[in-house]
């Protein structure tokens, strides 16, 4: 009798968290990188490297979004939530993320 031994992944473990970060983040950065680098005239007052918190926090807001996006996909995949809640849920907690980081990274600047 031969014994074979079942190796595949169940859906629930399948994937990483730093590929959903990784896209939220680079979103993020793309989504900032529009208002940062297309100020025209920055103010003397902000300071030389005015730029780096914008693109640091709103970074940071993104690769957050994308981390609840991992875990309510894992929620969808072991049954507990629908998969039409989990995504719209998700884009909602993203986009509100997302607004909240270009608000933290340009106060002081270009959000005074």
């Amino acid at each position: 009798m031969v014994h074979t031994q079942n190796t595949t992944t169940p859906a629930s473990e399948s994937g990483s968290l730093a590929l959903p970060m990784t896209i939220g983040a680079g979103i993020a950065l793309a989504v900032i990188s529009f208002f940062v680098f297309g100020a025209d005239n920055s103010n003397p007052a902000w300071g030389k490297f005015w730029m780096i918190r914008p693109l640091i926090v709103t970074s940071l807001a993104g690769a957050t979004g994308g981390a609840f996006y991992y875990f309510m996909n894992q929620l969808r995949a072991k049954g507990q939530i629908n998969g039409a809640v989990a995504v719209i849920l998700s884009v909602i907690a993203y986009i509100i993320g997302l607004w909240l980081g270009i608000v933290l990274g340009l106060d002081g600047t270009m959000w005074d």
